[in-house]
């Protein structure tokens, strides 16, 4: 006779197997999913044909206490010169230094409800280097709502042989709080996106491009926070756009580079999300 100690081994050893089977598949499903997300997806949408010298740099800002900030969406090639008279030309204004005077009036332009189209922006650092150049365009009566943009020189010569300059283009849509430093700051509209392409048509209206692409940035983002704790989305692309010299019409339309087949599909996944989530 099989003693029951017998019997009950004898039973238990293919449920030991099939629990050791289920383990290893679900540890190869873990394994596939690290592998897709992290190293074969990256890799497949990271995209610099038109412009290789971007592939190492940094493509998420950091503030003063070294907080990740806004993310880099914007690329301008050209001469600061070249960005001055593009962004003249679209009604933008340099953005004052930050000292007391400024920030006192602001403070008297979001309370008073007074414009102040020249306002300051907080420094951000992009590769320990504070922006060189930033522009906004006042939306209403002061400066509490804002579209702007800071701008670092990343390259002296690019895939053009002209300066390129990567840039944060947020809209501000109030003044409150810091969550992480509970200094008075202003909040960012989470839809970047929608910013960075606002501003791409706007130079291209007023005839300021005369080649748009993209290139890879921080990467697909659903649920980002900057340096003031305030969300962000984003499909993670770049729109750079190679600006006319010292202000010159183009009468043409912008040529608009197209992607590779990959970031092709990305960008659809991406709006079928973006439609899915809101």
């Amino acid at each position: 006779m099989v003693s029951s100690r017998q019997s009950s081994q004898s039973h238990s050893t293919p449920l030991t197997r099939r629990g050791r089977r289920a383990l290893i598949f679900l540890l190869a499903l873990v394994a596939a999913y690290v592998l897709a997300t992290y190293i074969v997806l990256p890799f497949a949408w990271s995209h610099y044909e038109h412009q290789k010298g971007l592939q190492d740099l940094p493509m998420v800002t950091r503030t003063a206490q070294g907080i990740p900030g806004d993310p880099i969406n914007i690329g301008l090639v050209g001469s600061r010169e070249d960005i001055a008279f593009a962004m003249q030309a679209i009604g933008w204004s340099p953005a004052d230094p930050v000292t007391l005077r400024s920030s006192i009036d602001i403070v008297g332009s979001v309370i008073l409800d007074r414009p102040y189209k020249d306002a300051p922006v907080s420094p951000l650092f992009l590769a320990g280097h504070r922006e060189e150049m930033a522009f906004e365009n006042q939306d209403g009566a002061s400066a509490d709502q804002r579209h702007h943009v800071r701008l670092w020189q990343v390259m002296d010569k690019g895939a053009e042989g002209r300066p390129v300059w990567l840039g944060s283009a947020t809209f501000d849509k109030g003044v409150g709080v810091s969550h992480y430093t509970g200094q008075v700051t202003h909040h960012i509209a989470a839809d970047i996106d929608a910013e960075r392409d606002d501003l791409s048509a706007s130079l291209a209206a007023a005839h300021m491009v005369v080649t748009t692409y993209q290139v890879s940035g921080v990467g697909p983002t659903l649920f980002g926070r900057n340096g003031e704790g305030d969300s962000y989305y984003t499909d993670g692309e770049i729109r750079v756009m190679v600006l006319t010299q010292r202000g010159a019409i183009n009468p043409q339309p912008p040529v608009d580079l197209p992607n590779p087949p990959a970031i092709e599909l990305k960008d659809e996944l991406w709006r079928s999300i973006r439609l899915a989530t809101e």
